[in-house]
């Protein structure tokens, strides 16, 4: 199954000779570099969904919050925690 996770924006970069945006996104303990080109008004405390590296959409908190705990519960995140 594929999934896209909620993850936090932690920090953004412009990379690539400031061609290409990448974020370090939290998601729940793990931080992972994200491509933000989907979502060019994504900005540092945003939430967004990512899927494969790459950052979806933006999200509210409230309901990133409730995805990660499920996700969490239902083993999900364990392939992100490995």
């Amino acid at each position: 199954m594929c999934l896209a996770i909620p993850g936090k924006i932690l920090s953004i970069a412009n990379r690539v000779e400031g061609v290409m945006r990448t974020a370090k996104v939290l998601f729940g303990g793990i931080t992972k570099e994200t491509n933000l080109e989907l979502v060019p008004e994504a900005k540092e405390g945003d939430y967004v969904l990512v899927h494969v590296g790459v950052a979806l959409s933006i999200v509210d908190e409230e309901e990133a919050q409730k995805t990660l705990k499920f996700l969490e519960g239902s083993g999900e995140m364990d392939e992100i925690y490995n």
